[in-house]
């Protein structure tokens, strides 16, 4: 595969800000009848849920630290096949990342992807200054190539004016190709783990792209964004390791507004290995599909729909008694959550034995895992990489798998050999063993319990 055109939009710094010029960029991009592929530095869920939404497209994620370096190139370029230009919108601030020495960063991400950088800067509360700001963004790292500067949040036309000016007197002056004022129709709804997913309301915040890609058209000088991305080089990507067919089997996947969380590349490794996906609503569907072999039950927000998919009474009884008779199950965080015996005093499924409560404290990083006992994912032993995200805590965690991050260790997570119920978020475009195994897992499963139905009969 080769890389086309491309660019990745920055921020100085982490917040909404950046993802509403990124995902507003996208938008009128697109309405300038472009093709428009989005992309996401980093693990996160949500943001990838706005970009498929402004262009029409799956968002990708992008994650260095979790699929290593050497794969972001093919899955930028898978990501964008077919599209006149790629989009990528960074993650926290262009030199923030994992903060150990690996390659994680937006500005990392940039690097590998030989992909010039408009780099979005809050100009609240500061005028002068933000040449020094700029000018110390693009002279830090060599490796990268600001090619632009979107000025966000300014106060007034005397305000960018000041801007401006400071720009261009500063030693290497780099093109202003946008200013954006304040505008209410740039507060995007916020919740304690970012923004809304859109499957919760997607009208509503159609609505709202619409307006902002109609605000990112007017303050931005659209054909010079344009003209960024076309100046990137072509560059070969080569191809992602696919995982080998071992059969067939069909997979029910958590869908609805309560289970958002996904990675499109995960469905598609399973897909590779034999999987058919079958999607369910945990909120409304009163069973599971018929004739599944396995069930995937990814992240969301169940703590926000507890009380519905606790009156869910019929699903949960099922999922519980199929689980228990060795249904191929892998869950994670909010699918955690929903296997829990309670959340927040509201009753689950009580597959795991433990109780769930939402909390003020979040945990968030990367994270390196050894399964502790053998699971559907890979015998005990198996190495993992992911990410965790949550304000939850389980009582007891588990212990099917010790977790390690930068700052501390331990176990966590309720496993069988037919079961993995966690916290840690994985990205399978780098472990083709992992789809392989689970699939395979899966269709061991589906024909045991086929043939107890026919020893019963």
């Amino acid at each position: 595969m080769v890389l086309g055109p491309r660019l990745v939009v920055a921020g100085t710094h982490s917040g909404v800000g950046k993802t509403t010029v990124a995902t507003g960029l996208m938008a009128a991009l697109r309405a300038r009848s472009l093709d428009v592929a989005p992309a996401k530095v980093g693990p996160d869920f949500i943001d990838p849920s706005y970009h498929a939404l402004a262009c029409g497209r799956p968002g990708r994620n992008l994650d260095a630290w979790m699929s290593g370096p050497a794969l972001i190139a093919p899955l930028a370029a898978r990501a964008a096949i077919g599209a006149d230009i790629l989009v990528v919108e960074g993650v926290m601030g262009l030199f923030d990342g994992a903060a150990d020495g690996s390659l994680s960063s937006t500005a990392d991400i940039a690097h590998l992807l030989d992909a010039p950088v408009v780099l979005v800067v809050d100009c609240s509360a500061q005028a002068g200054s933000v040449a020094a700001l700029v000018h110390g963004f693009s002279t830090f790292d060599e490796r990268i190539r600001i090619a632009g500067v979107v000025l966000n949040q300014l106060g007034s036309a005397g305000h960018e004016t000041m801007v401006r000016e400071a720009l261009a007197a500063a030693p290497h002056p780099i093109a202003v190709v946008g200013a954006l004022h304040r505008d209410e129709r740039f507060s995007w709804r916020d919740r304690h783990l970012g923004l809304i997913p859109v499957a919760e309301d997607p009208e509503r915040i159609a609505a709202s792209l619409a307006a902002l890609s109609a605000v990112i058209e007017a303050g931005c000088d659209m054909e010079a964004v344009e003209a960024i991305a076309r100046a990137a080089p072509t560059i070969a990507a080569g191809d992602i390791p696919a995982p080998r067919r071992v059969g067939s089997a069909r997979i029910a996947v958590a869908t609805g507004r309560a289970f958002t969380f996904s990675y499109p590349d995960n469905n598609e490794a399973l897909a590779s290995a034999g999987a058919e996906i079958v999607p369910f609503d945990p909120l409304h569907d009163t069973s599971l599909p018929a004739d599944i072999d396995a069930v995937v039950i990814g992240g969301g927000f169940p703590e926000v729909m507890a009380e519905q998919l606790s009156a869910n009474a019929p699903l949960l009884a099922e999922i519980r008694r199929r689980i228990a008779n060795g249904l191929v199950t892998w869950a994670e965080c909010g699918g955690l959550l929903w296997l829990a015996q309670s959340l927040d005093g509201h009753h689950l499924a009580a597959v795991v034995p433990a109780q769930a409560l939402m909390t003020k404290r979040l945990t968030l990083g990367y994270r390196t895992a050894v399964a502790q006992v053998d699971n559907p994912l890979g015998p005990a032993g198996t190495e993992l990489r992911g990410h965790e995200f949550h304000y939850s805590a389980m009582t007891p965690p588990g212990d099917a798998l010790e977790l390690a991050g930068r700052f501390g260790q331990g176990p966590e997570g309720f496993a069988t050999s037919t079961m993995l119920a966690t916290y840690l978020h994985i990205h399978l475009a780098a472990r083709p063993d992992i789809a392989e195994h689970f699939v395979s897992a899966a269709i061991a499963s589906g024909a045991a319990e086929r043939a107890a139905v026919v020893t019963v009969t």
